[in-house]
C-alpha cells in the first residue's frame, strides 16, 4: 500500500495533545476510508489512482494522528467482502500492500509505531500473510502510537470465529456457559488486547459501519465527513477531532445537564 510521489516522511513532531485546535482528544481514532474510486472517476482517472492517493491521504492521517497523541488509530484497509471486486483492482491493492511494507514498515518502526493486523489469515496467499507477520513482529516492542490495519477483515466474521473458539473453550470444559459474559468476547476478539474505539470517521459522505468493528462500537462515536478519502487531509482530520471534543459521551447514562 505506497505510491509513487514522496509527500514527506511518516515521522513527525513530538505528539501534542488536543483535539484539532484543542480539546479532549480521543484515545482510539478507527477510520472507514471511503471514496478512492468516486474521487477518481471525477477526475476521468482509473480507480487505481484514487487507491494510490487514498495511501498518500492514509500516511498523512498517520502522522496527523501521531502529532495530535491519538494512542491507536484503526483503518479499514481491505474488507472480506473486497475480494469480489475485479481481479485487476484486487491485484493492485496487493500490490500497494507489498509496497507499503517495503517503503513504509521501517519508518513507521523508527517512528515508534506499533504495527496490529486484525482480521482472518486463513487462505490469504504465502507472501501476503509473510508480509502481515513482519509488519507485527518488526514494531512489536513499540511503545508509542498503535496502528491496527483491518485486512481481510470483516466484523460478522471476526464475532464467528469469536463464537468458535469460545464453543471449543466450553467443550473442552474451560469455560462455563452459565458464566460467560461480555468480557469473554471481548477478549476472543481479534482486538482483544485493544480499546474499543472512541470515535469513528467514515468518509466520502455515506453513513453506515459496512462491517466495521461491530461489538466494539457498542458505544463510538460516529463522524460522517463529506470529503473523499484522497482528499482528507489534516484540516478535515481536526474537523472530526473537535467535532468529538464538542460532544458529550453518557455510555447509557444520564446528562451531567439532566438531558
Amino acid at each position: 500500500m505506497t505510491s509513487d510521489p514522496d509527500t514527506g516522511s511518516l515521522q513527525s513532531a513530538p505528539a501534542k495533545r488536543g483535539a484539532g485546535q484543542g480539546g479532549c482528544v480521543p484515545r482510539h481514532v478507527a477510520i472507514i476510508m471511503d471514496g478512492n474510486g468516486r474521487w477518481a472517476k471525477a477526475r476521468g482517472l482509473p480507480r487505481t489512482e484514487g487507491h494510490r492517493h487514498g495511501l498518500e491521504a492514509l500516511r498523512g492521517a498517520i502522522r496527523h494522528a501521531r502529532e495530535r497523541g491519538i494512542g491507536y488509530v484503526t483503518v479499514y484497509s481491505f474488507s472480506s467482502e473486497n475480494w469480489s471486486r475485479p481481479p485487476t483492482e484486487v491485484s493492485f491493492l496487493m500490490g500497494l500492500l507489498r509496497r507499503f511494507v517495503q517503503r513504509d514498515l521501517s519508518e513507521l518502526h523508527q517512528a515508534n509505531i506499533r504495527v496490529r493486523i486484525i482480521g482472518s489469515r486463513e487462505g490469504l496467499e504465502p507472501g501476503i500473510r509473510g508480509l502481515l507477520d513482519e509488519s507485527e513482529a518488526l514494531t512489536r516492542g513499540n511503545t508509542g502510537m498503535t496502528l491496527i490495519v483491518a485486512f481481510n477483515y470483516g466484523a460478522r466474521d471476526e464475532i464467528v470465529r469469536a463464537m468458535r473458539q469460545l464453543a471449543q473453550d466450553v467443550a473442552a470444559g474451560r469455560l462455563d456457559p452459565d458464566a460467560l459474559a461480555e468480557g469473554d468476547v471481548t477478549a476472543a476478539l481479534d482486538t482483544s488486547d485493544i480499546p474499543d474505539p472512541d470515535l469513528i470517521i467514515r468518509t466520502s459522505g455515506e453513513q453506515r459501519l459496512s462491517n466495521f468493528l461491530l461489538w466494539q462500537a457498542a458505544y463510538a462515536e460516529f463522524y460522517f465527513s463529506p470529503v473523499l478519502w484522497p482528499d482528507f487531509d489534516a484540516a478535515a482530520f481536526d474537523a472530526a477531532l473537535d467535532a468529538f471534543a464538542a460532544r458529550e459521551r453518557r455510555f447509557g447514562a444520564v446528562s451531567a445537564t439532566g438531558g
